[in-house]
């Protein structure tokens, strides 16, 4: 690789010859550690609870780095476009880094929340950046061959993160968790410094403050209304109302502001665009099925199949598995023809037949069955996620590259965040009254005490240990009492994951539905590129 190439100033973002092999394996660091990292903190959370005393925080640990890092995708996407990713890539991995080192120091969950934040930050620019600099380095018809290596590497940090979490956690110390990102930033740095070119354009770009004031003051009450809303604060009460409300009258200005805006941060023009507005919809119908359907399956393996805690985090393997199986097929078909419409069809098909199969879930279900649905529902979204993505950076010019990237990452993270705690609120409403329901006369003192925990909180060991002592006191009798109770919660706990998957299995429908409204712009090649390279010449 030529090292001098990286300082010598172009006019696009293109990365050619050798450099760009560099350049991807960049990429493919970046993505892995942090998707790592998210996988990671999750698994590590309880023992930071516990030693830093801060379960009031536990939700800020998240909804900080979900905020921070939402907000400031569009500006990094926007700004790159002119003055290049690397710089903006170094100030990501950089933050990024900061706000690892702070989190592994804290010593109060507050301090850990604004470390959280700092890191989010910097996970902007990580969620933008590769991305785009993909887009950079080959062409949409040559982009589709690499999308399985792409999943792949997204796949290996999903499947292997709750071990390596674990491991830390158990042997080193949950501050590790955090420590060793640190590694695979200064690795990262590097191969950004070395590899993408510095960039200079005509262009001229103002920093839209005022849209991105009015996006955060618009984006935190809802997000947090979200994250609150069935765990620590009535659905329906005053103050997610309130947040809710006062949120989506700040975000009607907020595009209000966009419209007449000179230049603003997230482009109407964009959705004017029928690939761009069509993948946004599909990417969300997608993303609530698959929260539908698998976010909380591990609950069900643990609670109702009996494998343990680490076992059942592991049980997400096979839908991995099918990512990566489905994603590298449908690349490969796209590269050599050049279309992706059949592709997505079919892909919306197999995602509605994965979803039919988790329908068919009971009490007596298998963990190896669990597995096969998995699969197939794995095989549809690895297939049509990543195709999405292709069919908008081809919609487009290559010079807006970054913005119409970081708009959609943008919205596909908000597609995110709404699922999980609605989701969240189906499964604890329902799990809440069938178990009120099913248990037995004779249980009937502890309807109110039980029937008021959330799934998550019952299965844990602490919780049952509890709840089994509790029942002990009530002599030989208390036994059998306790065995009814456990069947009841498994009971309960099936039903409400019957109906999050019927719930998955309309959006998977619908998902379906959407693929046939995806217009089709024939793959580019290294036409992709060539206009860009014509301005460049005449400017």
């Amino acid at each position: 690789m030529n090292l001098s190439a990286s300082y010598e100033v172009q006019r696009t973002n293109q990365i050619t010859g050798s450099r760009k092999w560099w350049a991807f394996a960049t990429v493919l660091v970046t993505m892995f550690f942090s998707s790592l990292d998210q996988t990671v903190v999750s698994t590590a959370m309880p023992t930071v609870i516990s030693d830093l005393h801060g379960l009031n925080l536990y939700t800020w640990v998240f909804t900080a780095y979900m905020i921070t890092s939402s907000i400031t995708v569009p500006i990094y996407g926007k700004l790159s476009d002119v003055f290049g990713r690397k710089p903006f890539y170094l100030f990501g991995l950089v933050m990024f880094g900061i706000g690892s080192a702070i989190s592994g120091q804290a010593h109060s969950m507050l301090e850990l929340v604004w470390a959280r934040a700092v890191q989010g930050v910097g996970a902007g620019a990580m969620m933008s950046m590769p991305r785009a600099t993909i887009g950079d380095i080959f062409s949409p018809k040559e982009r589709a061959r690499w999308m399985g290596v792409m999943m792949a590497v997204f796949g290996l940090s999903s499947i292997v993160g709750p071990a390596i979490g674990g491991f830390i956690t158990d042997n080193w110390s949950w501050r590790w968790v955090f420590y060793v990102n640190l590694p695979f930033v200064v690795v990262a740095i590097v191969g950004v410094v070395f590899a993408l070119p510095t960039v200079r354009t005509k262009d001229q770009v103002k920093v839209d403050w005022q849209g991105a004031a009015l996006l955060t003051v618009g984006l935190v009450p809802i997000l947090l209304a979200l994250t609150w809303a069935g765990e620590q604060v009535s659905v329906g009460s005053l103050e997610i109302v309130g947040m809710l409300a006062g949120g989506a009258l700040v975000l009607v200005a907020f595009v209000s502001w966009e419209m007449r805006a000179p230049d603003p941060l997230i482009a109407p023009w964009l959705f004017r665009n029928r690939v761009f507005t069509t993948s946004l919809v599909l990417q969300l119908l997608v993303g609530m099925a698959m929260f539908g359907s698998l976010m909380y399956l591990p609950i069900f393996v643990q609670g109702v199949i009996g494998l343990n805690a680490q076992n059942s985090g592991w049980i997400m393997t096979p839908m991995m598995g099918g990512f990566m199986v489905g994603s590298m097929v449908s690349g490969q078909v796209m590269s050599k023809t050049g279309r992706y419409r059949y592709v997505a069809w079919l892909s919306g098909a197999v995602i509605v037949m994965g979803s039919i199969l988790l329908n068919r879930i009971d009490v007596h279900t298998s963990w190896p069955t669990i597995m096969v649905d998995m699969v197939v529902l794995g095989l549809g979204i690895g297939a049509l996620m990543p195709l999405m993505n292709m069919a908008v950076q081809n919609a487009f010019p290559y010079r807006v590259m970054g913005t119409v990237n970081a708009s959609q990452q943008f919205v596909s993270s908000l597609g995110g965040v709404v699922a999980s705690p609605v989701f969240g609120t189906v499964l604890n409403h329902a799990f809440s009254n069938k178990l009120s329901a099913s248990l037995p006369s004779a249980l009937s003192a502890v309807k109110g005490k039980i029937g008021s925990l959330n799934p998550q909180a019952l299965l844990t060991s602490q919780a049952q240990k509890a709840i089994a002592a509790d029942f002990d006191r009530l002599g030989p009798a208390g036994q059998a009492l306790y065995h009814q109770l456990m069947q009841a919660v498994k009971l309960s706990l099936t039903y409400g994951i019957q109906k999050l998957f019927f719930v998955g299995l309309i959006f998977s429908a619908l998902t379906f539905i959407g693929t046939f409204f995806l217009p089709e712009v024939r793959l580019k090649g290294e036409e992709y590129f060539r206009a860009e390279e014509n301005e460049a010449h005449e400017g």
